[in-house]
This record gives C-alpha cells, structure tokens and sequence, in this order.
C-alpha cells in the first residue's frame, strides 16, 4: 500500500497595499488634521542660526524630522530645497523620509512633476514605488500636460499604496490664467480636473487616495470639491490664510481637508520643545474647525 500523498502548498497569496486614503484619514483621526511642511530655504537656515549648505540642511532636516515625527500626520517636503545641494540633498531627503516614515508619519513628497510617457513613469517608480529610496506615501503632481499624461504615476500608486496630490487650483496670483480657462462645455479646467480625481476615488471608502491642492487663500471658490478624497490646502500662516478661512473655501468638504503650515511652524525652530508646541497649537485651532 503506497504512502499518502504529503499535502503541497500553493502559492502564497499577496495581500495588496492598504491604500494611501485610508491610511491618511486613520493617522489624521489619530493625530489631528495638519500636514507641516518641511521648507529649507536659506532664508530660514539663516534664521536658525544654520549655514545654506549641505551641513545647515542636515541640522534643519533631522532637527524636525526628531522633533515632529510623532507629533504630526503628514510631513510635506519640498524636494526643490534639497535638490539643489545636489545629490548630497537628495541623500538627507531620503533619510529623512525613511526616518518619518519609521515615527509613524506619513509623507507627501511635494515634487509637483509632470510629464508624458515613459517620463512621468520615470518619476512616479522614484517617489511612488516602494522599492525606490525615495518612496513617499504621496506626491504632488501637474495635470497641465492634461490629465491622462498622469496615468502612469496613478497606477503606480494605487500599486503600491501611495497617493497623489493634483494641482487643480492653487493660489499662485499666476493661476487663474491656466486653472480659470473653460473648455467646450464650459466647465473652467480646474473643475476638469477635479472631475476627473473624483471618477479615480468613485467608490473608495473610508477615503480616495487621489487628492487635490485647492489654495487655502482662495475664498470661494464655486468650485465642486466633493472628489472623495484628500484637499490639500496650502497657505496657512505665513501667506495669510487661517483656520478660520477655510470653512468658507471648502464647504461641505472641509472633513477632507489636510490643512499644510510650513513657516507658521517652523519659525519657532531650532528648538524641539518650541516647535512640538506650535504644532499643537495649529493642530487644536483646525480641529476646533474641521471637526
């Protein structure tokens, strides 16, 4: 009598990446609404008493990177400040995203690229592909080589779990003259695009992980803002807006915004403490609004 058979195993099954939105909203009802800008621009080095070098970029980096990455649900740095240091800059971003994303925090890599083809594949397998150094949670894109042309950085992030953050309307003075401009049906091409985002997040639950940068400076807009997922809303602190601001901008989309402060945080560096305590503060006066 011939022995049984050993059972075999089949192939193992890939659980596919929790996505961006749902991640974003757990850390955000986790740690409050606020995304801080990481921005080292000399200006601000100075201010702390930093050289506008490789070395000052360190100090500035890791200072808040150690300070906030507990505190904070998303971090959002300008690749802009550390790439022109070259790739000595590039090398402190991506441990400082790696060490982010080790406290916890989330990161939105605000990159703002945007390309046709094989590039934009190019740049979504750099921040969007898990394997890449500078994998980020999200990045900021530019739909103005129209919205297809973003094709390949969506499918790389709904791949891999990550985000995207679309320009649609910014509050840039430079803006309306691109974002204001009506297409055949007369929709103005800002709401285009948001139409578009909302088709990409239809269904999502407990949020869509292709989100929108919508000015937090803007007023109202007349804008259709329900795209199910993420608004980003730069312009807090420094560039004039508040919380107070952005009931008005937003409406009934305001749970979805992610609120962004870069100087109105910062300027209380270099030390820890000082700047634990602004971020609670903006994170208490949004809270007070958005929830």
């Amino acid at each position: 009598m011939s022995a049984a058979a050993e059972p075999t195993e089949g192939p193992a099954t890939v659980q596919p990446p929790e996505p961006f939105g749902a991640r974003l909203r757990r850390v955000t009802d986790a740690r409050g609404p606020l995304c801080v800008g990481i921005d080292p621009h000399a200006a601000l080095l100075d201010a702390w008493g930093l050289g506008d070098d490789v070395a000052g970029l360190e100090r500035f980096t890791r200072t808040v990177v150690d300070a906030l990455a507990e505190e904070v649900a998303v971090f959002k740095p300008q690749s802009a400040f550390f790439e022109r240091f070259g790739s000595r800059g590039v090398a402190v971003l991506e441990r400082a995203v790696a060490d982010a994303r080790a406290a916890g925090a989330l990161v939105l890599m605000d990159a703002k690229r945007g390309d046709i083809g094989s590039t934009m594949g190019a740049y979504a397998a750099a921040y969007l592909d898990r394997t890449s150094p500078l994998f980020s949670d999200a990045v900021t894109l530019s739909p103005y080589l129209g919205f297809g042309s973003l094709r390949p950085a969506l499918e790389t992030a709904r791949a891999n779990g990550a985000g995207v953050f679309v320009l649609a309307l910014t509050s840039n003075p430079e803006g309306p003259e691109v974002q204001h401009a009506t297409v055949a049906d007369g929709r103005t091409l800002a709401q285009v695009v948001l139409d578009h985002l909302a088709a990409e997040n239809a269904g999502a639950e407990p949020l869509g992980s292709c989100g929108a940068v919508v000015g937090a400076t803007l007023g109202r807009t007349d804008a259709d803002l329900a795209i199910n997922g993420p608004l980003l809303a730069p312009g807090l602190g420094a560039q004039g807006a508040g919380a107070a601001d952005l009931p008005r901008v937003f409406g009934d989309a305001l749970p979805n915004v992610l609120p962004t402060v870069s100087r109105g945080v910062l300027r209380h560096g270099p030390d820890g403490s000082a700047l634990r305590a602004a971020v609670r503060a903006e994170t208490e006066a949004l809270v007070a609004v958005l929830r």
